[in-house]
């Protein structure tokens, strides 16, 4: 007697499972959510602009200056109640862009800030600051990043260009994004947040010692 086997149907679970994100592809917030949730191996992925980009691995030009930024913003929401730093962590922005910016501090919202937290766990709408370390991400983080954001109305955004040692801290002004000069004293200050000071010497040698020495400088 032959026994003839059944092949497995199409429609069965591996049918009904969402495609893989894809470097490139085009899709809404919602859908990249949806197949980014179901690869727990994706460290990092971001919809900037509609368009999928996907983290690489994480060398250490990128690990210690991204260390010396989370000290920076937690050092400084430590010392003031109603703010939170977080770092790597999706916030959407709008159906085009949900990002993972490197760090970002906030206001909470019972506190008068702009984001808020979904039933998800991911933050929505625009955090008063974001900080992204360009290490192999320049062009993008000042252009289409940039863009997203200042659209978005994030009041404050600093980017870290490692290679080139520079360091960009844009200012939301009547809807475009106006850089930041460093004052006297070699520091860039926020608009938003009293005394969050950067030396802008000091990071870019990754003093990290001078970087948290600026935030306990007398007030003003």
């Amino acid at each position: 007697m032959t026994v003839v086997r059944a092949k497995p149907s199409v429609s069965g679970s591996r049918a009904n499972q969402p495609l893989p994100l894809e470097n490139g592809e085009c899709l809404h917030s919602r859908e990249f959510l949806r197949r980014y949730n179901r690869m727990p191996q994706v460290k990092k992925a971001e919809l900037i602009e509609g368009i999928v980009y996907m983290g690489s691995p994480v060398s250490i030009g990128h690990g210690k200056p991204d260390a010396i930024i989370q000290a920076w913003l937690v050092t400084y929401a430590s010392r003031h109640p109603g703010t939170e730093a977080l770092a790597n962590t999706t916030v959407i922005l709008d159906p085009e862009n949900t990002v993972q910016p490197d760090a970002l501090l906030r206001r909470l919202p019972e506190h008068g800030g702009a984001s808020g937290v979904n039933e998800d766990g991911y933050l929505t709408g625009p955090p008063e600051l974001i900080v992204e370390i360009a290490v192999s991400s320049a062009s993008i983080d000042l252009r289409d990043k940039r863009r997203a954001y200042c659209r978005n109305r994030v009041p404050e955004y600093l980017v870290w260009v490692v290679a080139e040692q520079r360091v960009e801290w844009f200012v939301l002004e009547n809807d475009e994004y106006m850089p930041q000069q460093p004052d006297a004293q070699g520091l860039l200050r926020s608009r938003v947040f009293p005394d969050l000071r950067l030396p802008v010497a000091g990071l870019s040698a990754c003093d990290a010692a001078t970087v948290l020495a600026a935030l306990a400088q007398p007030k003003g």
